[in-house]
């Protein structure tokens, strides 16, 4: 302690500190401050379930000190997937906001394989829609009162058991995602299904000429969900069956009919033999 009296070691000791300091201290410290590295930028706004493109993304360097240490470093690990949360020009990308799969409220269309379509039918009324209390995976009747101006009731059979996808709000995002809150919570106004071909162009045609409504048959385990699309399946491919039969049979029998102004092979002869007894009685009373 005697030595740290002394004011010459003193000062010795002061400036040997203050010389580490500034020589070997801070030039750490600046060339971690001044470290590059780079990261994957937006350069432009993109919302929640969209997939990202590479157009929508930059890789750019930046200071590395106090960076996140998941934050997305290259545009290969991020094109392709699909954002779970809104992002703006200049946010960089960690890897919590991302994800393999779309998200759940547009997950429906990206497993279309081309057999199905997902089509929206119109909600006019609370009542039409289960007052709103559909949701994805749901099986529904479809009720068609004045059934294409028959004035009755039907529920068709191509439209027994139609499978719910999606119900949706006015402002366009879906109203069954749980998401928002009983303030936010709006109205469904649309309800998606999916749907055969046939199963479309049917209930185009009765949304333009009457009214629709949804009876829900079931709603619970997958497993069970898919007996009544496969029971519809079945239903609607022995329709087509008969549908086709009857189309050939109608081939059929136009192909045989003889062609208008046209002579059969019976005609022909009949003329043939007509022309010969002719011949023969001519002959007969010359003789």
């Amino acid at each position: 302690m005697k030595l740290f009296k002394n004011r010459t070691v003193l000062g010795i000791f002061c400036i040997a500190v203050s010389l580490l300091i500034c020589f070997a201290i801070t030039p750490l410290i600046n060339s971690g401050l001044s470290k590059k590295a780079t990261i994957v930028r937006f350069v432009k706004p993109a919302k929640a379930g969209e997939e990202i493109k590479r157009s929508m993304v930059q890789e750019v360097e930046v200071g590395g000190y106090n960076l996140p240490e998941n934050v997305v470093r290259s545009i290969a690990e991020v094109e392709g997937k699909y954002l779970t949360a809104d992002v703006y020009a200049g946010d960089y990308i960690v890897s919590e906001k991302l994800s393999e799969e779309p998200a759940a409220e547009n997950k429906y269309l990206y497993s279309l394989n081309g057999e199905k379509q997902a089509m929206s039918i119109t909600i006019s009324s609370f009542a039409e829609g289960l007052s709103g209390k559909l949701k994805s995976g749901d099986i529904v009747s479809v009720i068609a009162p004045d059934y294409l101006g028959s004035g009755e009731t039907v529920i068709p059979a191509e439209l027994k058991f139609v499978e719910v996808i999606a119900v949706t709000a006015k402002s366009g995002y879906d109203a069954n995602t749980g998401e928002q809150s009983e303030e936010e919570k709006e109205l469904p106004s649309t309800v998606t299904v999916l749907v055969r071909p046939d199963q479309s162009r049917l209930l185009a045609r009765l949304e333009a000429e009457g009214e629709i409504h949804l009876a829900l048959v079931y709603r619970g385990e997958s497993e069970k969900a898919a007996k009544f699309i496969e029971a519809q399946d079945q239903v609607l491919d022995e329709m087509f069956k008969d549908e086709s039969a009857e189309e050939e049979e109608v081939s059929v029998v136009k192909n045989d009919v003889p062609v208008s102004g046209g002579e059969t092979d019976l005609d022909c002869h009949t003329e043939e033999e007509s022309g010969q007894t002719k011949e023969s009685e001519t002959t007969d009373r010359e003789e």
